[in-house]
């Protein structure tokens, strides 16, 4: 009987920290939640004006004739810096990701075909990017800080943003979201 009490005491006392520890969780998650939206709320829902592109290979083309390459897949825009330190954070993630889905980086105001370029040579990115050396691609899209993660559906829209660093896993769960839902 006695053992039965202290399993019943020891219950009793778990719950209670579960609860005390509830509070701080729903805390914490609407303070992430908030800090999400304020940094997303300049990324308009809905789709993707068609922007014209000049790659760092040097080919010109516009966003929907390169997203037209990828017929039933979501995207990923991955708008990056060469001075952002954040951005070399995400690099590796960045790289792994393009490994597995379509990617197309925009170089955001780090210069113009040729720095990019050496940019990506010397970092060893085999990334598909384009240049946007006065950043005005990236404010069409909403985006108004690096690094930034914008994800589009098959019809173009965008579904999923995330601005500041992501890991490549909230990268990876976002690119599937979009393609089971979307």
């Amino acid at each position: 009987m006695t053992v039965s009490l202290w399993q019943r005491l020891a219950t009793v006392l778990r719950r209670q920290r579960w609860r005390a520890h509830l509070g701080t969780l729903l805390t914490v998650t609407a303070v992430l939640v908030g800090a999400h939206l304020w940094q997303t709320r300049h990324v308009p829902p809905g789709p993707v004006p068609d922007l014209p592109l000049v790659l760092s290979t040097g080919e010109t083309t516009t966003l929907h004739a390169w997203r037209a390459r990828h017929p039933g897949q979501p995207v990923a825009l991955h708008v990056w810096a060469e001075w952002c330190p954040i951005c070399r954070t995400e690099e590796h993630s960045i790289t792994r990701l393009h490994q597995d889905w379509p990617v197309l980086t925009l170089a955001m105001q780090s210069g113009g075909l040729q720095p990019v370029q050496k940019v990506l040579e010397k970092r060893q990115l085999p990334w598909n990017t384009a240049i946007d050396s006065q950043g005005t691609l990236a404010r069409s899209l909403g985006v108004q800080s690096v690094p930034a993660l914008l994800v589009l559906d098959t019809h173009g829209h965008i579904r999923a943003a995330s601005v500041g660093y992501t890991s490549e896993i909230g990268m990876r769960l976002r690119m599937l979201w979009v393609r089971l839902v979307h």
